[in-house]
């Protein structure tokens, strides 16, 4: 079956769009596969064909005696999943006695229709479908996502009427934040206190550099008071400390993370009342 006779079939403006007439398309793909595959596979032995026949069924269209229950989710797995910019992410549910129905992941967004079983039915090839026989998961593929991939996505099952499992994919990249920004005012003689965090990153950033006016800043300065406490982990923050402020402590601090962008505070310092 081609990309093209889905398309148009899911194109169909006089139906409209669904997840009633999705679900129908989908029935109707698993169907016509059931029909054409297995002849086109199976050599045409007697006993050797029948087998081959059962093999294909049980292997390929995901077929196997339907328990006393209907098909169903496993409402156990999470709905929420979250990625990074350009790192793959799989989306997964999972369906219990699915017997010789099909799986589909749909997007919300623009009503598309990914996958259905194994098959992928759409040309980004970002998007994959993954399913290993025998298993309950079936999973969405998504390589290199963007944030414009954010969204909820539905993982169906072709009963009548169809029922669906949504879950939500949020996309974060790394994000530099220092607390406070933009203005910070501090009064002379007091202590500057700059919190830099770095959220969502894949890895602890290797190193953190301050820098006062575009200038690294020297902790081993004559002036000295200037400390920093870094705190690595899931959520890595840098605190900067300089005791004493002065007027030329005034000006622009810049948090620059090896991982991630960087974020810049601008510091007042003002004479205290």
């Amino acid at each position: 079956m081609s990309i093209n006779y889905l398309s148009e079939m899911l194109c169909d403006k006089s139906e409209g769009i669904n997840r009633r007439n999705i679900m129908q398309k989908v029935m109707k793909i698993n169907h016509d596969e059931k029909e054409r595959r297995p002849a086109t596979r199976c050599p045409a032995l007697a006993r050797g064909a029948v087998t081959c026949l059962r093999n294909f069924r049980t292997d390929f269209l995901e077929e196997w005696p339907t328990p006393g229950t209907g098909p169903h989710f496993d409402t156990s797995m999470p709905s929420n999943f979250t990625g990074l910019v350009g790192n793959t992410v799989d989306l997964v549910c999972k369906v219990k006695n699915l017997g010789n129905r099909t799986v589909s992941w749909v997007r919300h967004r623009d009503i598309h229709l990914l996958t259905v079983g194994r098959y992928t039915y759409t040309s980004d090839q970002r998007f994959e479908a993954k399913h290993s026989p025998h298993t309950e998961e079936w999973k969405l593929i998504i390589r290199y996502p963007q944030r414009k991939d954010t969204g909820y996505y539905e993982c169906q099952i072709s009963t009548t009427p169809p029922i669906g499992h949504p879950v939500y994919l949020t996309i974060v990249e790394p994000e530099t934040i220092i607390v406070g920004a933009p203005d910070l005012f501090v009064n002379k003689g007091s202590t500057i206190n700059l919190t830099c965090l770095v959220k969502y990153a894949p890895d602890p950033p290797p190193t953190m550099i301050w820098r006062h006016n575009s200038e690294d800043i020297n902790f081993d300065s004559p002036r000295g008071g200037v400390s920093l406490v870094t705190e690595k982990g899931k959520e890595t923050s840098s605190r900067l400390m300089i005791q004493n402020a002065v007027s030329s402590d005034s000006g622009v601090y810049t948090c620059k993370p090896s991982n991630a962008n960087p974020s810049s505070i601008r510091v007042h310092i003002i004479k205290a009342n």
